[in-house]
Parts: C-alpha cells; sequence; structure tokens
C-alpha cells in the first residue's frame, strides 16, 4: 500500500500518549489534528490509540507481532521532528 503513512504489516498497533493541555505535549496534539486522518486512511485495520492524562510527557507506542513494542519520547520535538519519529517507528519491520 503506496501513502504517506502506510504502516508495515508488523505493526499491529499505535498508541499515542501525552497531556491533553500541557504546553510540552502542544506539537503532538498539533501533529495528531494534522496527519490522524491521512493515518486511518492508509490503515484502516491498525489501531491508532490517543491517552490523554493530565502531567503525561509525550510519547508513541508502536506493538508489532509477538508483543514486541517499541516507544519513543517526543518531548521537546517540534511538529516534523514528530513526523519523522512516527515515521520511522511505524515503518520499522524490526521490533526489538
Amino acid at each position: 500500500m503506496s501513502g504517506k503513512y502506510a504502516f508495515t504489516k508488523a505493526l499491529k498497533e499505535v498508541r499515542f500518549a501525552f497531556c491533553h493541555t500541557g504546553e510540552g505535549s502542544a506539537a503532538i496534539r498539533t501533529f495528531l489534528t494534522r496527519s490522524y486522518p491521512t493515518m486511518k486512511k492508509n490503515n484502516p485495520y491498525t489501531p491508532i490509540l490517543m491517552r490523554e492524562a493530565f502531567g503525561t510527557l509525550p510519547k508513541v507506542y508502536a506493538r508489532y507481532e509477538f508483543g514486541k513494542e517499541k516507544a519513543k519520547s517526543l518531548e521537546g520535538l517540534s511538529d516534523k521532528e514528530i513526523e519523522e519519529a512516527v515515521t520511522q517507528l511505524v515503518k520499522s519491520d524490526e521490533a526489538a
């Protein structure tokens, strides 16, 4: 499948954790507002979860086959840097 956010087949779930009001999570909220529709359109059967909790530092988790998981902190990153980090995780066939 071609597309900007076409996930690898090994990817089973993507989770974003961030604060719904904190200034440190502003870039990830902007990124998700802009990119979520494209990610979901290109990957309709892959769960993309957003977990908002007060005081949570922004982080993305990618769960692959056999329960393997990778996480990447998004703290202090710009919108463009978040896009690069997420793209690197979702296109990775190597789970650990």
